[in-house]
């Protein structure tokens, strides 16, 4: 099967977790699995951008990126991120080959509207090249994707990576999308995790604040995935994805299946 992994949040923050979450991946990848992984970075960026004195600004949980913010989005996501988590899946005992959406334009960007709004340097994906995927899948390795990529006029676009994860799962007819990251799942107004939500609920759950922020994007790139073909797509705790091996054989008990009914 393909599956596309995108690993975000506190997991790439937090070194146990991270080496988890690689052991997982490669795991999959020794039962046979093509694997391709998708990685955020946003606190890192946050944290780099902080240092160079420049403030972070959201819009429905998508960072407003101006030329000098997606220059050092550029520098700190396809460059130590990128690099770290393919040092990570390599330690676990699989060849990894760390790539940005620009690299061999295995992804293309065009800008993101959003009315009301300019984002600046944001980005959505508008053609994906899974030729290089392929390649290096034949080769016995991991592709490990940052979340910037070209556009046509030649400039580097932020990606929002959840949307970039779902991309390159319509774009390589990925069985499943598999989100690790730093919430144990979508909660519902009491704060339970919801085990199986249905698209068709969510309006209804922002309308009413119960879900904001970065999980928006999320969600609208789970809708976008399984109404492109994806098969199953779910959203995992980081800190148990040991799971990601039972993902397909047994029935979890963490996290929230995205269905669109």
């Amino acid at each position: 099967m393909k599956i596309v992994v995108k690993i975000g949040g506190a997991a790439l923050e937090d070194k146990s977790t991270l080496h988890k979450c690689a052991r997982s991946v490669v795991e999959l990848a020794k039962d046979g699995h093509r694997i391709a992984v998708v990685h955020g970075g946003g606190s890192a960026l946050t944290r780099t951008l902080k240092l160079l004195g420049k403030q972070s600004d959201f819009i429905n949980g998508l960072r407003i990126t101006d030329a000098e913010t997606r220059d050092v989005a550029l520098m700190v996501l396809a460059g130590i991120v990128n690099k770290t988590m393919v040092a990570e899946i390599s330690a676990a005992g699989y060849p990894a080959v760390g790539l940005s959406g620009g690299d061999g334009t295995l992804f293309r960007a065009r800008k993101k509207k959003t009315e009301g709004y300019d984002l600046g340097y944001v980005g959505e994906i508008s053609a994906v090249e899974p030729r290089w995927l392929e390649a290096i899948w034949s080769q016995g390795g991991i592709p490990v994707l940052s979340s910037v990529a070209l556009g046509s006029d030649g400039e580097y676009y932020n990606i929002n990576a959840d949307s970039m994860a779902s991309a390159c799962a319509v774009g390589c007819h990925a069985d499943a999308l598999i989100f690790l990251t730093d919430v144990p799942g979508v909660r519902d107004a009491e704060g339970s995790v919801i085990q199986w939500l249905n698209m068709k609920e969510v309006a209804a759950l922002v309308a009413a604040s119960v879900i904001g922020g970065g999980m928006l994007p999320k969600l609208e790139a789970c809708k976008q995935a399984l109404k492109r073909g994806v098969g199953r797509v779910r959203i995992l705790p980081a800190a148990q994805a040991e799971s990601l091996s039972q993902f397909y054989f047994s029935k979890l008990d963490c996290g929230t299946e995205v269905i669109c009914a």
